[in-house]
């Protein structure tokens, strides 16, 4: 049974790795230490959000055999709509996840250096850091392979190592069941905690996974038959990654810290609360969740470009190679040497937020194309799921542009 079950994990787990990366962990920290157990809720609600939005993307790879850029090229006919969501896609997706990867890459090295302390080199007047380099080093290797089994497998593993350690961190802090049980199902949220509990939905709900899921189901399965497991393996991974995004917000609840900005903070400061072994868990999962999260952006983004513009989207092609090299050195550049690209995220970040609604919306609307996925349309739950979650996103754009340009919106 446990060999069957093996052999059915798809990309669900990839995806899970791809939205718990060290942007989520640090919201999901800062959410603990500032508000308890009280916005767990707002988690419970972005894992339904993602299991539905991901269910179709994983159909719609099944069905069709295309990624979603690849449908999103060839079904708008409008040209000038067609040019916009092409030039918006690219912005968001390859240029994002350029900016987005430094910080991938910094929290995987954060991880590391809370066990094993500063590995910083000066030379000739510059100062870079040595685990950057290694972690891009292994990200690279793992994608130059070019085998999906292998990443799938390494992945995998990289994400039941972040779950585990994560899990153990928050069993150690001895919740209140009772409380968390509370925070789950019974919504509460003031103006404090608006935007927090936006970013809690955001950090969740991923643009890219979208594109990376549709693209990576036709690596597993070719046949119609296999929706089943897609939509299990689905299910399984989104589900199990929110509770590793609850388990972080369980633990950062557990100490008064004014001072905690990251995860290295929290280790740091269960360390004299519950020992050693809360500080060596936490940091482990944030390594795992930093280094899944530097290999599956460029891959995203690698996918996104190909389908955008027309060019093959096997692994181990040129011009696939080239994009995600491209992404991967530029996070290790300006992970290594400690730049922080704060005019390009601030771009990411707002093209990412029109984005989001964008590709909700035409998700939505290509879901119910008949003549694309036949008797596998969306249903009229899965409409009003679609809908529901489409407002969600247009809220989550509108709070992006309003961190971005302080508009005042909330």
């Amino acid at each position: 049974m446990i060999k069957k079950w093996y052999k059915n994990i798809g990309p669900g787990p990839l995806i899970a790795a791809a939205f718990i990366g060290p942007g989520t962990v640090t919201v999901c920290t800062l959410a603990g230490v500032g508000f308890g157990y009280s916005l767990l809720w707002a988690m419970a609600l972005s894992i339904i959000a993602t299991i539905v939005l991901q269910e179709m993307s994983a159909r719609l790879g099944i069905i069709t055999q295309k990624g979603l850029s690849e449908i999103i090229r060839t079904e708008i006919k409008n040209p000038v709509f067609k040019l916009f969501a092409i030039a918006l896609i690219l912005s968001a997706i390859v240029i994002g996840n350029a900016a987005y990867e430094a910080g991938n890459i910094s929290g995987g090295v954060l991880g590391l250096e809370t066990i094993i302390g500063n590995k910083n080199i000066n030379f000739d007047g510059f100062s870079f850091n040595l685990l950057s380099w290694f972690i891009g080093f292994v990200a690279f290797f793992l994608l130059y392979l070019g085998n999906y089994k292998v990443l799938e497998k390494v992945l995998l593993f990289l994400v039941i190592l972040m779950s585990f350690s994560f899990l153990f961190t928050a069993v150690i802090t001895k919740p209140d069941v009772l409380d968390i049980l509370k925070g789950v199902f019974v919504p509460k949220f003031n103006d404090t905690s608006l935007f927090t509990v936006i970013a809690l939905i955001g950090t969740t709900v991923v643009p890219y996974n979208l594109f990376l899921h549709a693209s990576l189901v036709k690596e597993k399965w070719q046949n119609i038959d296999d929706l089943k497991y897609a939509r299990k393996d689905t299910f399984v991974a989104v589900f199990l990654g929110g509770i590793v995004s609850m388990c972080i917000i369980i633990s950062a609840a557990s100490i008064q810290a004014a001072e905690v900005n990251n995860v290295a903070d929290l280790a740091k400061g269960l360390e004299p609360l519950f020992g050693n072994l809360a500080k060596y868990f936490l940091a482990i999962g944030l390594f795992a969740a930093g280094i899944t999260s530097a290999i599956t952006a460029p891959l995203a983004a690698a996918y996104v470009a190909c389908g955008c513009l027309g060019w093959s989207n096997n692994l181990k092609s040129n011009k696939f190679r080239a994009v995600w090299i491209f992404i991967l050195i530029l996070g290790v550049l300006f992970s290594s040497f400690g730049i922080k690209p704060i005019e390009i995220i601030k771009f990411a970040q707002i093209a990412n937020g029109i984005l989001l609604p964008v590709i909700a919306g035409f998700l939505v609307w290509i879901m119910n194309k008949e003549s694309l996925l036949g008797q596998y349309k969306n249903t009229i739950m899965q409409n009003i799921l679609g809908f529901l979650i489409l407002g969600i996103s247009v809220l989550l754009s509108l709070a992006t542009l309003n961190k971005v340009f302080d508009l005042n919106f909330f």
